[in-house]
């Protein structure tokens, strides 16, 4: 293999002229701070979704505002499962919550609805379901337990624009929902994130805490002028979004259907050739509704996944990653139950196939048949 040749991402942006020239306009304005590009964004948010959407600096952004202006902080707990990024970690704790790690079912390492009901406190306040590499299992289970328990639902549905489960497209039901606008992501604002729910007092807070408590600033916003004469109430931070990365944002509905319908491929590719090969675990997913950020595969042992991972690299220059390492492994958050039983052992026979709209169809073949091949 010749060392010089860059290798297969496993993950990868996908912006051009378009995006480019959505930013030249703003430029041209001159208004580059959060405005009227931001406004027409959340917009196109709100008629994608159906109900109203509001966008922050970032996914971990969204997902601290959401919990905060629900009313949660020191001394509440929050369920989350331990398996996904640390940011949804990091947002319950930067609100003086504590986060409560839960583990996963073993067919979608999604969150487990039985374990997260053990884990019910009087100080449970929410409970975070993430939808990992696109999708999740047991959600309406969570959220019968949240209700008859009086929780909110704050989903992390960073991994999941687009995706949709029984014709309902995520985000466009439920109590709250929030999303990830990050540069690999399915859709991106370079980076960027959004709050989505019915709840409109809770919305109004959203609005307010991204501009650092400033009541009423974002209407201001949205015609491009600033409150100079104004009251704060309550805690807020400068989490609101620029006219920037909304104008990249908007460029990238243009093209989000057909990149959705590639990254459908390209996973469909991959179940294709792994369906006869036993020695590989897919996610349990019908990817003609799922919309995937990622492509998670398991393999019978930690040996065999460490085997694959460096022979991908060695051979056909192909990189891979872990999503995610334990959130109870860190010792911020470090929880020795020993009662995450499956987060543990998927950990350690899990890995990431590259999966992004630069891939080609024969490439993800390639890779494919390469696993098949080392593990068969």
């Amino acid at each position: 293999m010749d060392q010089n040749v860059t290798p297969i991402r496993v993950s990868g942006s996908d912006v051009g002229p378009a995006e480019l020239a959505a930013i030249g306009s703003v430029f041209e304005r001159g208004y580059l701070g959060m405005g009227a590009d931001v406004q027409q964004f959340e917009e196109l948010l709100g008629e994608f979704f159906g109900r109203p959407a509001v966008c922050v600096a970032t996914g971990t952004a969204a997902l601290q505002l959401a919990v905060q202006c629900c009313g949660i902080g020191p001394g509440d707990e929050v369920l989350v499962p331990s398996l996904t990024y640390v940011a949804a970690f990091q947002a319950i704790s930067a609100t003086g919550a504590t986060p409560v790690s839960v583990d996963v079912l073993d067919d979608s390492l999604t969150m487990d609805p039985a374990d997260a009901e053990r884990k019910v406190t009087s100080r449970t306040k929410a409970v975070m379901p993430v939808y990992f590499g696109g999708g999740i299992r047991g959600l309406e289970q969570i959220r019968t337990m949240a209700n008859t328990r009086g929780l909110r639902v704050i989903e992390d549905a960073a991994h999941a624009f687009g995706t949709e489960f029984d014709g309902v497209r995520v985000g466009s039901d439920g109590d709250i929902s929030c999303f990830s606008f990050d540069p690999i992501k399915n859709l991106t604002s370079g980076e960027g994130g959004c709050i989505v729910s019915d709840d409109a007092e809770f919305m109004d807070r959203v609005r307010d805490a991204r501009l650092l408590g400033v009541k009423g600033d974002s209407k201001a916003r949205n015609s491009e002028r600033r409150l100079y004469e104004f009251e704060v109430e309550t805690q807020g931070w400068r989490y609101h979004m620029s006219n920037i990365n909304a104008a990249i944002g908007k460029a990238q509905f243009a093209v989000f259907p057909e990149r959705a319908a590639l990254r459908q491929e390209l996973a469909r590719t991959y179940n294709e050739v792994f369906q006869s090969v036993p020695e590989v675990q897919v996610l349990p997913y019908e990817y003609n509704d799922v919309v995937p950020h990622i492509y998670v595969v398991r393999f019978p042992s930690t040996e065999v996944r460490d085997d694959v991972k460096a022979r991908l690299l060695s051979d056909i220059n192909v990189e891979t990653a872990l999503h995610w390492y334990p959130n109870h492994y860190l010792a911020r958050y470090r929880d020795e139950s020993g009662t995450l039983r499956v987060t543990e052992d998927a950990f350690g026979r899990m890995l990431t196939l590259p999966l992004h709209t630069k891939l080609s169809v024969d490439q993800v073949r390639t890779i494919a048949q390469h696993v098949a091949a080392l593990v068969g």
